[in-house]
């Protein structure tokens, strides 16, 4: 079969306990940009147990179709039943190219997914579009029109990598949760539903579930924040984190931190913003004791309003800021904060 027979963007759905998992929604809205430009449609992979209910919803955030594989087997994630439908999927009905979140769920089914259909697999990728690769045409080699182009940190963040691949089929990406935006949905859209089942036969890489044990978390999710006071290092102790808290208190914010804030123990691993925390998009991220480097830009950088105060003038956070004062924080967070307490009810 050629390349060519291959169409469409698929889009794997994930959900838990038969809730639609918020990356489901933001890979539709960037698939609904690639159909595009490729002149194809949006297809959604349900998987799970007494599913098809979710078909509206993925509908209504712009999937043209889902294809349902509903199964006991598939009631929780298990990595050899959902590989092995996932890949019988692709197989059956040839894709041109899948996204996958990555998520917990989506780091291991990927990589096991892409290795079955014989593709390669482009992880935590920041930007996806449709372009012509190489990008740049090179003397006695074919430039391939209509490739997925690949956008990725790469060597530790230190680099920006562009990743294509034009010999196999079908082309995969994982993609981080908060990295793409989801459309608006359009109440009451319906998709055309397919039923698929490849069958399941249980054997020695069927792993049994013993029992699922729910952690219960007081941790505000920093993904839906719409403000976020974050901290590094430059914060100088747990302790003084007081004082961010405080500002986010007084606007209705929520505190978040760099990658050093959690290795040294300060925050919890939940709150940290980067290339190895999460990706988030509030309306003002305020930047606080914050060198800048490009690991924790990547995580937000497309915040609406980025305001950053460091006592270094040259730290790269300055060159991503909308707003920046250079002092020290310690004088600098209390007296913004009283002032913002008497415009802020």
């Amino acid at each position: 079969m050629g390349l060519e027979e291959y169409k469409g963007v698929y889009v794997f759905a994930q959900q838990v306990d038969n809730e639609l998992s918020g990356i489901a929604f933001e890979l539709l809205g960037k698939a609904k940009e690639l159909a595009k430009d490729l002149n194809t449609d949006v297809t959604a992979i349900l998987l799970g147990s007494g599913i098809k209910g979710l078909a509206d919803q993925l509908a209504e955030y712009g999937a043209d179709k889902v294809i349902v594989v509903d199964d006991p087997e598939l009631k929780e994630y298990r990595t050899e039943p959902y590989a092995h439908a996932v890949s019988s999927v692709i197989n059956e009905y040839k894709p041109e190219i899948v996204l996958v979140g990555a998520t917990a769920i989506g780091r291991d089914l990927g990589p096991r997914v892409s290795a079955r259909v014989a593709t390669g697999l482009t992880a935590d990728c920041t930007v996806l579009e449709i372009g012509d690769f190489p990008l740049n045409p090179i003397p006695g080699q074919e430039q391939k029109h209509n490739q997925l182009l690949m956008t990725r940190p790469a060597f530790g963040g230190n680099t920006i990598a562009t990743i294509a691949c034009p010999d196999n089929r079908p082309q995969m990406a994982t993609v981080r949760p908060g990295v793409m935006q989801k459309i608006d949905p359009v109440q009451g859209a319906k998709a055309e539903v397919i039923e698929y089942n490849p069958g399941f036969t249980p054997n020695n890489k069927y792993v049994e579930i013993m029992e699922v044990v729910k952690e219960i978390s007081n941790t505000v999710d920093i993904m839906d924040a719409k403000i976020l006071v974050s901290g590094g290092r430059g914060v100088g102790s747990k302790e003084n984190f007081q004082i961010l808290q405080d500002l986010a208190d007084a606007i209705g914010g929520t505190v978040s931190c760099s990658r050093a804030v959690v290795d040294n123990g300060w925050m919890p691993k939940e709150l940290q913003v980067g290339q190895t925390g999460k990706t988030v998009r509030p309306n003002v991220y305020f930047a606080i004791g914050i060198s800048g480097a490009i690991q924790h830009a990547a995580g937000m950088e497309e915040s609406d309003i980025i305001v950053a105060i460091n006592k270094d003038e040259t730290a790269p956070i300055f060159d991503i800021a909308d707003y920046g004062v250079v002092g020290d924080l310690n004088k600098i967070v209390p007296k913004l904060t009283e002032e913002l307490k008497k415009v802020v009810k």
